[in-house]
């Protein structure tokens, strides 16, 4: 059987304990993965060699990056001690997730675009300064004297399984001088090994790397011996880690699309619109979104949403019209599926897109088990269910008055905002509970590469300092 093994400062590793990772429809098992301990990941991280790559500079690791991008794409690369291809895997990692090929195969693009573009997210994470001053620790920019020193030693990042796009996260680390120690999601450890070793393939250092698939014990030791680190979960997940600073969390997103007054009355040009923003990438982003608000018609955008979405089916992932994925663990959509029901048993909700369906939102075929897009349509924003986010496309509509609504969203990652009301949308700019605002009708899914959507990766890694130089007369 396929071995998927640690990667210790950047050398395989073969691990007594192993689990295996099974195909979401057959059940058979499709690789075994090597389990690192909790002491395993402590020690190593201490003794991590945190210059590694400072011998290059950010122009070099820029193109060693765009290197990468084809590499990623194309390349036959190691994987154990056999090989992978880039078919090899796109069916591995459909396997495992239960998503579909083609939306693995956009996923793959995203992270072929953020190898290519890293010239230009960079400029965005730095705020476009001369890059050549993290090679020299200082510079001028802009008559400005400037300096900068890396408080991450390592960085770490805690992934989930649910997209292979949330690597595009991370990966800014490595042209930024940072080495990385990942835990992959237990059914995703396809996309990082494979970023992995398309690195090394363009030219840099395997000792610059750690692949650590481990327990939530030794998820949390990583999370401790790390300078800095991002974690991927749930609120049940991230709250632990909520006041530690080195953290940087990426929970649940709450995306919503906010529609003006004027907007409302014209509800019908934006179904299309707020359908992808629920639908894309099979409703599995924190950028997806989970609500939509509106100061009026809130029945029949629900209606109009609704018919759109209840048009999706549940097909194999090998299919080129499937647009959801079915679970890996089976048991999931049946938790997630009750949890639904159980907030349509109290008064004010609307489950719209089963009616409109006339069939059961919980699907399953042989070992798979889908959920159906799931519109609910609710009278009231205090609803249980107006302000929830699950694993698939899922959304609430909630009726609220433009003047009361920004008092009411609650954290929002994405925030569409369809208006052309200045002062609704001067309001918007100045809430502090929307973290991207997208002025316009624009899906929540589309983001510019030069903005970073959650959180800042170089000022996470990197910390200003006061600096003067005595130049010589």
């Amino acid at each position: 059987m396929l071995h998927i093994p640690i990667l210790r400062h950047g050398k395989p590793y073969t691990s007594v304990e192993t689990v295996e990772i099974l195909h979401h429809a057959t059940g058979e098992p499709v690789a075994r993965v090597s389990q690192a301990n909790s002491g395993m990941i402590t020690r190593d991280v201490g003794r991590w060699d945190h210059r590694a790559l400072e011998r290059f500079t950010v122009a070099q690791l820029v193109e060693a990056c765009s290197k990468a991008a084809t590499i990623f794409m194309t390349a036959t690369l190691p994987l154990g001690e056999v090989t992978q291809s880039f078919d090899d895997y796109i069916g591995q990692l459909s396997a495992t997730t239960g998503m579909p090929v083609t939306l693995c195969r956009n996923n793959a693009d995203k992270i072929r675009r953020m190898f290519a573009e890293m010239q230009l997210i960079l400029a965005g994470l730095t705020r476009g300064f001369d890059l050549s001053i993290l090679d020299r620790g200082y510079g001028d920019d802009d008559r400005r004297t400037l300096s900068w020193f890396r408080e991450a030693r390592t960085f770490g990042a805690v992934l989930p399984s649910n997209s292979p796009g949330v690597h595009s996260l991370w990966m800014p680390a490595i042209p930024l001088k940072t080495p990385v120690v990942l835990k992959p999601g237990r059914e995703e450890p396809w996309s990082p090994w494979r970023i992995i070793q398309s690195f090394i393939a363009a030219g840099l250092p395997a000792e610059a790397f750690g692949f650590y698939p481990t327990d939530h014990g030794g998820a949390a030791a990583l999370l401790r011996a790390v300078d800095r680190a991002m974690l991927f979960g749930d609120t049940s997940t991230t709250k632990p880690w909520a006041n530690d600073h080195r953290v940087e969390l990426h929970g649940p997103g709450f995306s919503k699309v906010l529609l003006g007054d004027d907007a409302a009355k014209e509800w019908s040009k934006y179904v299309e619109v707020i359908a992808s923003s629920i639908v894309a990438n099979g409703g599995r982003s924190c950028i997806n979104a989970s609500a939509v608000w509106t100061p009026s018609h809130g029945r029949e955008i629900a209606e109009a949403v609704a018919k759109e979405l209840a048009k999706v089916q549940a097909l194999p992932a090998e299919n080129p019209e499937a647009k959801i994925a079915a679970f890996a663990n089976p048991k999931m959509p049946e938790l997630i599926s009750a949890s639904i029901d159980g907030g349509l048993r109290e008064a004010g909700a609307e489950d719209v897109t089963q009616r409109i369906r006339g069939t059961p939102r919980l699907v399953t075929i042989g070992r798979c088990a889908y959920l159906l897009p799931t519109v609910i349509r609710c009278d009231r924003w205090e609803h249980p269910l107006a302000n929830r986010e699950f694993l698939f496309p899922y959304a609430s509509v909630v009726e609220c008055p433009t003047t009361e609504m920004l008092s009411h969203i609650g954290p929002t990652l994405i925030g569409t905002v369809i208006t052309r009301d200045k002062r609704f949308i001067t309001d918007c700019m100045a809430c502090g509970d929307i973290d991207r605002l997208n002025v316009g009708a624009i899906p929540t899914w589309r983001i510019s590469w030069d903005q970073p959507h959650e959180g800042n990766l170089f000022e996470h890694l990197y910390r200003q300092r006061a600096f003067q130089i005595e130049h010589a007369a």
